[in-house]
């Protein structure tokens, strides 16, 4: 894969990982009500799962270019 394919995966998976956080935070505000809590703690850990894909995609982009 080229490091430009992998930057722009890296991007997209922030920006993911972003909107899930955001549907987290949302299901957080609303958490009275049926499942939000659920909903909550899973966007949440999802984000953080794409999160650290993004930064591991973008860490090995970097190390091809340097090789």
């Amino acid at each position: 894969m080229k490091t430009d394919d992998q930057r722009g995966i890296s991007v997209i998976l922030l920006y993911s990982a972003l909107l899930f956080l955001l549907i987290g935070w949302a299901g957080h505000m609303k958490s009275e009500f049926h499942y939000r809590t659920e909903i909550s703690s899973t966007s949440f850990i999802v984000a953080a799962v794409l999160a650290g894909l993004a930064v591991l995609l973008f860490v090995l982009s970097l190390g091809k270019r340097r090789g």
